[in-house]
């Protein structure tokens, strides 16, 4: 079934994901996730109301109780599903993707990921086999709650001082809309912030350059300290500097580790922070050099999200732009990285630096080549030991290989990775270097071993 992914349940609504599919997942999470409580969390898309009519159907069918939150943000639902104790949860949304699509996002209790080797295939095998869990004798029931002040109040806790900040906050039309004046107030410039699941401003992937244009001109035009933006669903948040240059997600996770450490300590934490294998060398190096352990781990919040909690740690986050917090459930947050974020360069500010000057230790380290897409590569197993030979060839044998997750080649003073893409003929090249011109050999390079024989 096209619709269930690595993580998720995600698909084009009415084709790749209809009601009645909504309708006949709800009728078997109760038993996959051995739960007779879930938590119900539905972002603004236009197909997101008949969706979780559907669900519920199906979900107090099997016998379940549904608390169903309305409108939501994606770590919202995380949030009180370990924080109210439910047995799982669904958060319906399609996060980044364009209007057309929508999605199920399901957590186990203390919501803990559930993707498809997590037990999402199980629930495909039983739809595919017309197997559903027989309709419970005693009905579920839905209760309606509302816990945006009551999740409000607990993120802004964790709000530091940014009296004399200038800042801009792009909803993107998105499900961050739904607290964010409340949780940012009157001392940002709130853009896009009314919810619409049509996305009539701009495209909710903020990795997309033409999305973050509308942001980069009001922090230009109005001489503001940063920027903000959040995808669809807010689970993942990004931002630009004071001169509206796009910051690279991942050189946020060595500020955002100094600023837990120093101001929220836990007791028996271990200094271990995640990063995914495409996390810059200037990240990890920072890391290190300021004390913590550096761990790298395969692409995904499922991954990210376990080995954080396996291993007691204190954050982490990937290139896409998640963030995630051992104060957050081991959960990902783009609310919560925000308000460390604008905590963090308001400090700086005091200080007389500028977000830009904070940065330039770990990014001006090397040359990044961001992630670079080759397309037409049938073959993409056999192409990625073509590239890593080639690679080798160029740079020599490397001190480090992780294989985990496609390639990825370490040197002492570059490094380059290349994975397959799960569903595409595409192959993703990664690298940096402390060169321009030998960056841009690196990656010619790859790209015709890549291609050779294609």
């Amino acid at each position: 079934m096209t619709a269930f992914k690595a993580y998720d349940i995600r698909g084009i609504y009415g084709t790749e994901l209809t009601d009645d599919l909504a309708y006949r997942v709800g009728r078997c999470l109760p038993k996959m996730l051995g739960a007779k409580s879930i938590l119900v969390g539905r972002d603004a898309r236009t197909s997101s109301d008949a969706l979780r009519d559907a669900l519920i159907r199906g979900l107090t069918e099997a016998g379940a109780d549904v608390t169903d939150m309305g409108l939501a943000t994606t770590p919202m639902v995380y949030f009180f599903t370990a924080a109210k104790g439910f047995g799982g949860s669904v958060m319906i949304t399609a996060s980044h993707n364009p209007p057309e699509y929508n999605g199920l996002k399901v957590s186990k209790a203390e919501a803990r990921p559930c993707g498809y080797h997590l037990g999402l295939r199980e629930v495909e095998a039983w739809i595919e086999s017309d197997a559903l869990p027989p309709v419970a004798e005693v009905k579920g029931a839905v209760t309606i709650a509302d816990y945006r002040a009551e999740y409000v109040a607990w993120l802004r806790s964790f709000a530091g001082d940014t009296a004399g900040l200038n800042y801009a906050v792009d909803c993107s039309d998105g499900a961050s809309g739904v607290i964010a004046a409340d949780l940012f107030g009157t001392a940002s410039v709130l853009m896009n912030a009314t919810p619409d699941g049509a996305f009539p401003h701009h495209g909710p992937n903020p990795l997309e350059p033409e999305n973050c244009a509308q942001l980069i001109a009001a922090v230009r035009e109005r001489g503001l300290d940063v920027g903000i933006i959040f995808d669809g669903d807010a689970d993942r948040v990004m931002c630009v500097d004071e001169r509206g240059e796009f910051v690279p997600p991942d050189a946020l996770i060595p500020l955002f580790a100094d600023w837990l450490r120093a101001h929220f300590p836990v007791e028996g934490m271990a200094p271990v922070v995640v990063h995914d294998i495409r996390t810059s060398r200037g990240v990890i190096e920072v890391l290190r050099e300021t004390g913590f352990e550096p761990l790298m781990v395969r692409v995904g919040a499922a991954f990210a999200k376990t080995a954080l909690r396996e291993q007691n740690g204190l954050c982490g986050g990937e290139v896409a732009g998640h963030y995630y917090f051992r104060h957050f459930h081991w959960c990902d947050s783009g609310e919560l990285a925000a308000l460390f974020l604008l905590a963090i360069v308001a400090d700086a500010k005091r200080q007389g630096k500028t977000f830009s000057q904070v940065l330039s230790p770990i990014i001006d380290r090397y040359v990044r080549s961001g992630e670079v897409n080759v397309h037409g590569v049938a073959d993409r197993p056999t192409a990625v030991a073509r590239v890593e030979a080639a690679v080798t060839a160029l740079m020599g044998s490397p001190q480090t290989r992780a294989d985990f997750d496609g390639v990825r080649l370490d040197w002492a003073d570059a490094w380059f990775g290349v994975r397959a893409s799960n569903t595409e003929p595409i192959l993703r090249l990664a690298g940096e270097t402390q060169d321009a011109a030998r960056l841009e050999t690196l990656i010619a390079t790859a790209k015709a071993a890549a291609l050779a024989n294609e």
